[in-house]
């Protein structure tokens, strides 16, 4: 089965067209809505033109989708109709920069193709398994009632996708332990028997670790504060989304600048990578008792695969559970899944790389399939 994935942004178009394990094409259209890419109609007659080329007299089988918010609706991939275009729409408030893109990139889709299948995956879907304890806030039961404001996790398709191939590097029927993903956007997850029972992330992708450019975890006293001192409601969500993280500690959200003025002495780049492995080594530490003891500690996403110097970081805050890295291992450049750990670490501590586009097509090919 030949399937699109489509990752559709306010302002981009993310594509691959996948068959089973095979990248037949990929591409990203930019600024859509300027001149020469008026809207994301325009966008996909870019793709199509490419996909034609890539798979000649063959054509595209079905589209899946990368939903970012699936509510509490949606635990799993469902194949879209107009009643759940609807659905994914009403849950906008929730996620205003990447739902809308995602419904325009749906009805696209159904413009272009009317009778194509489509597939919808959610981000959230992962975490609905989330025990109470773990997605209430302990506000009054009004705001859950009538607004839905708990905690919901993000970079669920990632997770489930690194749970199963940790299972796997394990021997495991399913995987019980610690993910970090960590990219632009990071989390950390607590996986019990190959399933989500806490998460970093809340009822924002703001929430829990430090980021690219997000603040992670922080007072939400400092927030009214900076209201009383004549904050706006668009200056702190540009402060905390767009301005904090990396970038408001050492001037960059990318890890490998931070990394290399570190290097070179930079006091705002150290203390950066300190305040961020510390945050992160304290949620790992929590998670490791959340799930009962785990079998592995792993690392995913651009920075967790890529950015040995950080996992060490990381790994040097966990001494008390008995963690210790192999040096060489850990400096190792692969893209296959490995153990970066000595034999004397308590448990081993993974590097399993993370293929979003992968799960969403093998998502999205069953789907089918079963419908």
């Amino acid at each position: 089965m030949i399937i699109l994935v489509i990752n559709s942004g306010s302002s981009s178009l993310k594509y691959q067209v996948r068959e089973g394990d095979d990248v037949l094409a990929e591409g990203l259209v930019e600024r859509i809505g300027e001149a020469e890419v008026p809207d994301h109609a325009a966008a996909l007659d870019r793709v199509d033109r490419d996909v034609a080329t890539a798979l000649g007299d063959r054509g595209i089988d079905a589209v899946g989708h990368r939903v970012v918010h699936g509510g509490e609706r949606f635990s799993e991939p469902v194949l879209i109709d107009n009643e759940i275009t609807r659905a994914i729409e009403r849950l906008n408030p929730l996620a205003p920069l990447h739902n809308p893109a995602a419904v325009t990139g749906i009805r696209a889709i159904t413009d272009k193709w009317p009778d194509m299948p489509q597939v919808a995956v959610f981000d959230t879907a992962f975490h609905r398994t989330l025990p109470e304890r773990a997605w209430r806030y302990a506000v009054p039961d009004e705001l859950y009632r009538k607004y839905g404001i708990r905690r919901y996790g993000f970079h669920g398709t990632s997770h489930a996708y690194v749970a199963r191939g940790a299972a796997e590097l394990l021997g495991e029927k399913a995987f019980t332990g610690v993910i970090a993903h960590l990219g632009n956007g990071a989390s950390v997850t607590a996986v019990r028997a190959g399933e989500s029972i806490d998460t970093s992330m809340g009822f924002t992708p703001l929430e829990g670790l430090v980021m690219g450019t997000r603040s992670g975890d922080i007072d939400p006293s400092i927030l009214l504060f900076l209201l009383r001192e004549g904050y706006s409601e668009q200056d702190l969500d540009t402060l905390l989304n767009r301005t904090s993280g990396l970038k408001g500690l050492a001037g960059t959200n990318d890890m490998r600048s931070v990394a290399e003025a570190a290097a070179s002495g930079d006091d705002r780049a150290t203390l950066a990578i300190e305040v961020a492995s510390y945050r992160l080594a304290k949620y790992i530490g929590g998670y490791h008792v959340a799930v009962g003891g785990a079998q592995a500690l792993v690392f995913t996403a651009g920075i967790g695969e890529n950015a040995g110097d950080f996992r060490a970081a990381v790994v040097s805050k966990l001494g008390a559970l008995g963690l210790e890295l192999d040096e060489g291992l850990n400096a190792e450049r692969s893209k296959k899944a490995r153990t970066i750990s000595t034999a004397a670490s308590a448990f081993p501590v993974l590097v399993v790389p993370t293929d979003e586009e992968a799960a969403i097509a093998g998502a999205t090919a069953d789907v089918v399939r079963r419908s």
